[in-house]
């Protein structure tokens, strides 16, 4: 019963089946270190920057977290062209 309410309530959830580490790769790869350390200011994108130390600081950041998903929905539709 709680997986299907669960499903139910993600159909108009934008992130749903994408993982950190993927939104997180895509930014980088989109933005690069510099650029994503400008917009969002933590140490962990601007002083030596990897995708692993990142994902522990975002997962135990919530607010730090939501800006990088805010700017993953942001920046959705530049991933997408080609």
């Amino acid at each position: 019963m709680v997986q299907i309410l669960m499903a139910e309530e993600q159909p108009n959830n934008p992130l749903h089946g994408i993982t950190l580490e993927t939104l997180l790769t895509e930014l980088v790869d989109h933005l690069g270190w510099e650029e994503l350390g400008d917009i969002i200011r933590v140490n962990c994108f601007n002083t030596d920057p990897s995708i692993k130390s990142s994902l522990k600081f975002l997962r135990r950041t919530p607010w730090a977290r939501d800006k990088v998903e805010e700017l993953y929905l942001a920046c959705k539709e530049d991933f997408e062209s080609p």
